[in-house]
C-alpha cells in the first residue's frame, strides 16, 4: 500500500477532454482544501488532458493520474477510482465531474455528513438544489430519469443519477466492484443499488448543477439506454433485499 499525502479522502475526476476545464476545478478544489488529494482517470483524451496533469503533478505531490488506454466510459473510471482509494488506504471518496458542472465549495457539506452517513449525494431536487445553464430539454430529461428511477426501483432518494457524491471506503469494500457490469453513467444506479442493499446510510445535500460551458457533453442515446438497464438491474437487486 502507497502512503497517501492526505489521509482524510480523495478526491476522483474522470476525464476526457477536459483540458479546458481542469485548471478552473483544480484551483476551485484548492481554494476549499490546499493539500486535498486528487485522482485524475484519463481516458486517453486527445486534448492532452493527461499531459497537463502530469505537468501538474511535477508541482503538487497531492495530485494522481491514470491515463487509461482509450474511452472506457464513465462507470468504469468511477470504479477504477474506487479500486485506487480502495488500495491506497481512504477512508472515503469524493467523486465529481471535470466539466465544472460541480462546484467543489459544496465538498464541506458532504465531509459534514460524515459521521451519520455512508452515502452523500450532492443533489439537484432536493430544497435548495437547482440547474443552472441547461436546456429544458436536458431539465425534462433529467427529472423524468430520476421520476423513473423512483419509480421502478422504489427509491426515495431525489437525484439517483447525481455523480457528485461522497462514498465511506468501508462500505464500497463490501461490493465486489469487479462484478458491477455498466461502464456508463448507469453505473450510477447500479452501485447505488448495491450500496442500500448493503444497508448503507444515504443521504442528500443540494446543490446547484452548472451546465458545462467548455468542452462537449458526453451524454448520448447509448448511455440513456446504460442507465435504463442499469435500472432494470437495480430493481431487481433492491427488491431482493
Amino acid at each position: 500500500m502507497t502512503r497517501r499525502a492526505n489521509p482524510n479522502y480523495l478526491v476522483l475526476i474522470c476525464t476526457y477532454n477536459e483540458r479546458e476545464n481542469l485548471p478552473k476545478l483544480f484551483q476551485a478544489i484548492r481554494q476549499v482544501d490546499a493539500q486535498a488529494d486528487i485522482l485524475v482517470v484519463d481516458d486517453n483524451s486527445p486534448d492532452q488532458t493527461a499531459q497537463w496533469v502530469r505537468q501538474e503533478q511535477n508541482n503538487d505531490p497531492h495530485v494522481h493520474l491514470i491515463q487509461r488506454t482509450g474511452k472506457l466510459g464513465l462507470g468504469s473510471a468511477i470504479k477504477t477510482g474506487m479500486q485506487y482509494a480502495i488500495d491506497h488506504g481512504y477512508p472515503w471518496l469524493i467523486n465529481l465531474d471535470g466539466d465544472l458542472s460541480h462546484n467543489p465549495a459544496v465538498i464541506p457539506e458532504l465531509l459534514a455528513k460524515q459521521d451519520s452517513y455512508d452515502l452523500v449525494i450532492g443533489s439537484r431536487y432536493v430544497p435548495g438544489g437547482g440547474l443552472e445553464g441547461c436546456s429544458w430539454r436536458r431539465i425534462a430529461v433529467s427529472r423524468f430519469a430520476n421520476q423513473l428511477a423512483r419509480w421502478m426501483v422504489g427509491w426515495k432518494i431525489q437525484d439517483c443519477s447525481s455523480a457528485y457524491r461522497l462514498y465511506r471506503i468501508a462500505t464500497l469494500q463490501r461490493i465486489q466492484l469487479q462484478t458491477l457490469e455498466e461502464t456508463g453513467y448507469g453505473f450510477l444506479e447500479e452501485i447505488l443499488a448495491h450500496l442500500i442493499k448493503t444497508g448503507a446510510r444515504v443521504t442528500e445535500v443540494p446543490i446547484v448543477y452548472q451546465e458545462r460551458r467548455l468542452g462537449q457533453s458526453k451524454i448520448s442515446l447509448r448511455e440513456a439506454r446504460s442507465a435504463f438497464n442499469a435500472l432494470v438491474k437495480a430493481s431487481k437487486i433492491y427488491r431482493s433485499r
